[in-house]
C-alpha cells in the first residue's frame, strides 16, 4: 500500500528535521519503504511517498518525528492502479 505523507515542519523550520536526519537517518521500522520526497519552495513542507503493508508502519515511523513535524497521511494508488479498477480501464 502506498501513502502520500505530507509533513509540515513545526514553526516552519526544517533545520531540526535535517539535523536529526543527519544523525539518525529516516528511523523507519522494518517493512516500511521510502520511495521519494519533495520539499516545497518555502522549505516548510515535505511530501513523501512511503510503502508498507498497513498504515500502522507509517504511524510507527511518524512517532519518531512527531515532536518536530505535523503529519497528514493519504493512502494513494498509482494512476495505473486507479484506472485499472474503473469502468474506463486503461486510461492513465
Amino acid at each position: 500500500m502506498l501513502f502520500m505523507v505530507i509533513e509540515s515542519f513545526r514553526r516552519g523550520d526544517a533545520r531540526p528535521v535535517g539535523e536529526r536526519f543527519q544523525r539518525h537517518g529516516r528511523m523507519m521500522p522494518e517493512g516500511l519503504i521510502y520511495h521519494a520526497s519533495w520539499v516545497d519552495l518555502s522549505g516548510k513542507r515535505c511530501f513523501q511517498i512511503m510503502e508498507g503493508t498497513d498504515e500502522g508502519l507509517v504511524r510507527e515511523w511518524m512517532a519518531n518525528w512527531s515532536d518536530l513535524v505535523d503529519f497528514e497521511v493519504v493512502p494513494v494508488l498509482t494512476s495505473v492502479q486507479f484506472w485499472s479498477m474503473t469502468e474506463l480501464g486503461g486510461a492513465a
